[in-house]
């Protein structure tokens, strides 16, 4: 197997996902695929990695020497963003605007609750420094003077930050001031990260900048700690240093993702989207859903023609993540997700988890609150033995005292309990795929539901009841899937720069383009360029983002725009002025091919209601439902 992003000779590809339970092993050598599933350590993720690597690499036969690259995905950003353990961070605002953060979009956090709030903002009012400058949409109103700029040094000093986040007004148009700023802290306060908008995300909107800035500061020294730590522990066993999955769904190499953490908080399910548009490439498949449940959570997503849907941000635990990266939606469901009774004696499913440990009751290790799993343990869908590491065998009795507890205090049956755990995680999954399916205007009936992670397979057909779905794939390697992708991700780069150019001939677009195509031409020499423009017309709040070639006419990107707002919006105005808000430019190689997921005539046929075992997985073939299980591994089913 050669790998074509580092031209290297035939050697093993390694790819490794840490997920809340399990992590994940794939080793992909000479057009065989070889898997480990241990236990997540929570305490150090890199002591689970390596491990995870060692087993997979034994049952491929191969030492850690002839492993030409490992790519790697990982919830290190994400866990320290919900457990609030990142880096103590001061921020450098604008004078006068020292409470972006808080104020927000003033929206509230659940339209229809009035007792929920948004999550605290990660730099406190007491770590938040006024510079005294001002720079407006045409240039500098205040100029930034030394006594101004040594004034914000001693007092980013006083908050003894381990890391600070320097945002200030229209800084993505004139960053001169951010830049001086951040060069003057870096300068004195060498052992603290410094993180600037303009470097992080140069783009309009002060919240989602500065908040995104913010995130990128209080989560780098976390990752960049953890990432050196594992680098080492890479090094001492031989093998070589990994590359990191981005959100994006694009590698960078590990010394790069340490300087901003802020690319990496979807890292994880990243590359599980990017291993489910493979299969549905395979597939033939023109509309596919991605449907990813693990441990801790589940993670859906749109491919169409065999690519998945982008997005320019998301929120994650609260807090806006205004960056490229994948179109994905995750929901607190997972096999270890707890239930529980709220206040109205409702059934609830999350989004608390088992974890790693002790896990579900029904691992034996401890655990007595019911989860998911415990439910399909009674229900006669999950049995026998996980191969996960020393192997989990699971446990009847625990599970069954687990979810009568609860079953007690709702007045039900255990088994009428673990039905209703059962039905209410997968309502939670068919609403999350709704979002990305008929919120962005497609149908689902007429896609693949593509189930994979530990859970997928098993609830797969409930979930594609629920969606109207008569067709799922279940891949040979949907245990390790996201790992997998993590193998056949290519590497990417991405650029985005705010313009507020009127579309028009001579308008000076191009140009303004230029910068970013020379600096992603320079990440990835012989890369792949994409290009896209966030035009709207003059007055409009929002921009659409359409697709652009930098060397066609201005013209020929207005009737782009055109037909785009016409789709989105059910009419356009031809006659009307355009603006481009935004240049977004890609450089980005295609990952190895291993060709793996290519069915073959099927070998076995199931009627359900049945189990079919599945390497880190277990499928649950539901009654009125069919399963072909190809040469690969694979399981094909539809829906008579």
């Amino acid at each position: 197997m050669v790998d074509p992003t580092r031209g290297g000779s035939a050697r093993g590809l390694v790819g490794v996902d840490v997920g809340g339970t399990f992590t994940d092993a794939v080793v992909v050598h000479e057009g065989s695929v070889h898997t480990a599933k241990v236990p997540t350590t929570p305490a150090d993720q890199g002591e689970g990695v390596i491990r995870a690597v060692r087993t997979a690499l034994a049952a491929a036969g191969l030492t850690t020497a002839e492993v030409g690259r490992i790519a790697h995905g990982m919830t290190v950003g994400t866990n320290a963003m919900l457990e609030g353990t990142g880096a103590r961070t001061a921020l450098v605002a604008t004078e006068g605007h020292e409470d972006v953060l808080e104020l927000r979009r003033q929206d509230r956090a659940g339209l229809y609750r009035l007792d929920q709030a948004h999550p605290a903002p990660l730099v406190p009012p007491e770590r938040v420094v006024g510079a005294r400058e001002r720079v407006g949409a045409h240039g500098v109103v205040v100029p930034l003077s030394p006594e101004a700029l040594d004034r914000v040094v001693q007092d980013v000093r006083r908050t003894d930050p381990e890391a600070v986040a320097v945002g200030l007004l229209f800084s993505y148009a004139h960053p001169a001031h951010e830049r001086a700023i951040a060069e003057r802290l870096r300068s004195e306060m060498p052992g603290v990260h410094v993180s600037a908008s303009c470097e992080v995300l140069p783009e309009i909107r002060e919240y989602e900048r500065i908040a995104t800035t913010a995130l990128d500061a209080y989560l780098t020294p976390v990752l960049a700690g953890y990432l050196a730590s594992l680098g080492v522990r890479a090094d001492e066993a031989g093998l070589p240093a990994p590359d990191i999955m981005q959100s994006s769904g694009g590698l960078m190499p590990l010394a790069e993702a340490a300087c901003h953490a802020s690319h990496t908080v979807l890292s994880g399910p990243a590359g599980g989207v990017v291993g489910a548009a493979d299969v549905a490439h395979a597939d033939g498949a023109d509309m596919a859903l991605a449907f990813d449940m693990g441990g801790t959570s589940c993670d859906v997503a749109l491919i169409e023609h065999g690519r998945p849907g982008r997005a320019h941000g998301s929120t994650v635990a609260g807090h806006p993540v205004h960056l490229p990266m994948l179109d994905i939606e995750t929901v607190s469901a997972g096999g270890g997700s707890i239930a529980w009774a709220d206040a109205g004696g409702a059934l609830r499913v999350g989004p608390r988890s088992a974890g790693a440990e002790p896990g579900p009751a029904a691992y034996g290790r401890g655990g007595d609150r019911p989860t998911v799993t415990d439910a399909n343990v009674i229900l006669g869908r999950l049995g026998g033995t996980l191969g996960v590491g020393d192997t989990i065998t699971l446990e009847a009795e625990p599970a069954r005292a687990a979810v009568a507890r609860l079953a007690g205090a709702l007045g039900l049956t255990p088994y009428a309990c673990a039905q209703g755990i059962i039905d209410v995680a997968v309502q939670q999954m068919v609403s999350a795929l709704h979002v990305v399916s008929v919120e962005r205007g497609i149908d689902p009936r007429a896609g693949v539901l593509i189930a994979f992670g530990g859970a997928g397979p098993l609830h797969a057909c409930a979930v594609a009841e629920g969606l109207g779905m008569s067709r799922i794939t279940c891949p040979a390697t949907a245990g390790v899937l996201a790992a997998f992708g993590m193998v056949v991700a290519g590497e990417r780069r991405d650029h985005v720069q705010s313009v507020m150019i009127p579309l028009e001939a001579g308008s000076g677009l191009a140009d303004a383009a230029a910068a970013l195509l020379a600096r992603a031409r320079a990440d990835l020499p012989g890369a792949y360029i994409e290009a896209a423009a966030d035009c709207r017309y003059v007055g409009q709040s929002h921009a659409l983002t359409v697709p652009w070639d930098p060397g066609s006419p201005e013209s020929a990107l207005a009737d782009t725009f055109h037909r785009a707002h016409a789709r989105a919006a059910g009419r356009s105005l031809p006659d009307a002025a355009v603006e481009v808000v935004t240049v977004r430019v890609a450089a980005r190689t295609d990952g190895p091919s291993p060709g793996l997921h290519a069915p073959g005539e099927p070998v076995a046929r199931h009627a359900g209601p049945t189990r079919i075992a599945m390497a880190g997985s277990t499928c649950w073939v539901a009654e009125h439902w069919s399963a072909a299980v190809h040469p690969d591994g694979s399981i094909r089913m539809e829906r008579a």
